[in-house]
């Protein structure tokens, strides 16, 4: 549980460390972003979570960050 709430932290603080460095450059990617369509977000959404996936089984499933 508690290696739970550490990734929680740690993902609050990566998503948080571009609007508190350069918050105009983030507002452009907001507006670049809402203009993309439903389905386009919905395959970077899927890609992202299918990268993710995979980074965490190559994590827990080699022996390549001992």
């Amino acid at each position: 549980m508690k290696l739970l709430i550490l990734l929680i932290g740690l993902v609050f603080i990566l998503e948080g460390m571009p609007y508190a460095v350069s918050p105009e450059s983030m507002r452009k990617w907001l507006l670049k972003l809402a203009e993309l369509s439903p389905q386009q977000l919905r395959i970077m959404g899927f890609t992202a979570m299918g990268l993710g996936l995979l980074i965490c089984w190559i994590v827990q499933r080699t022996d390549l960050f001992n």
